[in-house]
């Protein structure tokens, strides 16, 4: 029962992010999250940067705080990770933590509440684009490689010498030909 559940829900996923990529991110690292923001009949875009200080990993029901200041007062906000107002997440900085959850940040201003820098690299995304091969692409595959077959046939077929020596001769002439017809026209 659990694994019908399950499939269900990788699919699910694949569908939400089969049009996005969503970087790999942690506790402790400054996010730049966009959000398309619907009013009436027109939509745009916003943005909303601080630092990720939660995150909650429970397949399709994942989600993440991001805590900033704005004025002096600090506003956070949880979203949803695979959720299809997020138009795009950036991470600016990778942060050096040792904990999970950093509500201890709520409680601390100024110097006490900054967080280290930590250089991890280049990480592969946590979820990326599924690109799909375009129809031409795949037609194409198809007549390559079966063209690929057919001169393998061909050069298993054994024929003696002598007639191979008199097809290059007669090949010769009629490619000449050609020529001159297209130099004259």
């Amino acid at each position: 029962m659990s694994t019908l559940l399950e499939t269900f829900e990788k699919k699910q996923i694949e569908r939400l992010t089969g049009k996005k990529r969503i970087p790999t991110f942690r506790p402790g690292d400054t996010l730049k999250i966009t959000i398309r923001i619907t009013e009436g009949d027109k939509s745009r875009l916003q943005a909303f940067e601080g630092m990720c200080i939660a995150r909650k990993n429970n397949s399709v029901n994942s989600n993440f705080t991001v805590r900033k200041l704005s004025h002096g007062e600090g506003v956070e906000r949880v979203f949803p990770l695979f959720s299809p107002i997020i138009e795009k997440i950036e991470v600016i900085r990778k942060g050096d933590v040792r904990r999970a959850k950093l509500y201890y940040l709520r409680d601390r201003t100024g110097k006490s509440a900054r967080i280290a820098d930590r250089d991890r690299g280049d990480e592969v995304d946590q979820y990326s684009i599924i690109e799909e091969a375009p129809v031409e692409e795949v037609i194409s595959n198809e007549k390559a490689s079966s063209e690929q077959a057919q001169e393998v046939e061909t050069s298993k077929e054994v024929a003696p010498e002598d007639t191979k020596v008199e097809e290059k001769k007669e090949e010769a002439p009629a490619e000449e030909a050609e020529n001159k017809t297209d130099e004259q026209s």
